[in-house]
């Protein structure tokens, strides 16, 4: 939808306000030792586009390990396993994890990003948070990691206006349907994520960096992954790049700061894209939380 749109398939280049060409896009992401492509999950464009960076970056030289948000830690043995039998194979990586089970789309979409790094040799990474940390994190607050995974993730409290800013992205993406002693939890597993996401990038990136592929929240440079990295490796460079479905009413970059909160679009560059439908997703949040209801 909307591919007749001025926008679809232009890369805007924030700190510059321009646009730039593919190639300038791929030479800055080569030049930049941590890469994240930012995504809406269930937009097959978003995973071509992704998959189209891991293999130019490749291709230009690099050998980014892969590090994928939709796998957590506790992951990391059946990955291990899967690859010590199929080293080549992206295709059954997703039932090695039990995929189907997940939540996330379908592992079809992933899979040719997956395969880029895997015809490269080099490593795919879980990141994400581990269940039981996710649960302490669920029970306890930031606290519930603990002292050594808090040093480990270099984890430090989310200053007041990023907390902030957090519980009410939360509390709007979830169309004021959660209670707000919930919504202060779920803030504090996302930055939670965020650290672990960043920890495991700076540990696989040792030998020549790392691609993360995540929702575009989690590769904001405002409050996502970027400001837990600057702290795992400081000197380290980072690009972000955010792929963003258009908007009929919006017709300039700038148009689209505030559908992040924000008075800038929150990224190094965003690649604008066709829509994958015009549902409104609180209708959409509605009609699942009615057919689980009716299927309890």
């Amino acid at each position: 939808m909307e591919r007749a749109h001025p926008l679809v398939g232009r890369i805007w280049d924030v700190k510059a306000g321009a646009f730039i060409g593919e190639d300038a896009l791929v030479a800055r992401l080569v030049a930049s030792r941590f890469v994240l492509l930012g995504e809406r999950h269930d937009n097959a464009d978003h995973h071509a586009l992704q998959a189209k960076l891991v293999r130019a970056m490749v291709e230009a030289g690099r050998r980014p390990a892969l590090g994928f948000e939709m796998l957590a830690t506790d992951e990391a043995p059946a990955i291990a396993r899967y690859l010590a039998r199929s080293p080549k194979d992206a295709a059954g990586l997703g039932d090695a994890v039990n995929w189907s089970r997940s939540g996330w789309p379908e592992w079809r979409l992933y899979q040719p990003i997956a395969q880029a790094a895997l015809d490269a040799s080099v490593p795919i990474v879980a990141t994400n948070l581990s269940r039981a940390a996710t649960d302490a994190v669920r029970r306890n607050g930031l606290p519930g990691l603990g002292p050594t995974l808090t040093t480990q993730l270099r984890l430090a409290e989310p200053s007041p206006e990023a907390r902030l800013a957090m519980t009410h992205e939360l509390r709007e993406s979830h169309c004021g349907q959660i209670p707000d002693n919930a919504i202060d939890r779920m803030a504090d597993i996302q930055w939670a994520r965020d650290a672990r996401i960043a920890a495991s990038l700076a540990r696989a990136g040792q030998r020549d960096g790392a691609v993360l592929i995540a929702g575009a929240g989690h590769v904001r440079r405002d409050r996502g992954v970027p400001v837990h990295l600057a702290r795992q490796a400081p000197d380290a460079s980072i690009a972000s790049v955010a792929f963003v479905e258009v908007d009929a009413a919006a017709v300039k970059p700038g148009d689209y700061a505030k559908a992040f909160g924000s008075d800038a679009l929150p990224f190094d560059y965003v690649w604008f894209t066709p829509k994958v439908d015009d549902a409104d997703p609180c209708e959409k949040l509605k009609k699942a939380t009615e057919t689980e209801t009716i299927g309890k």
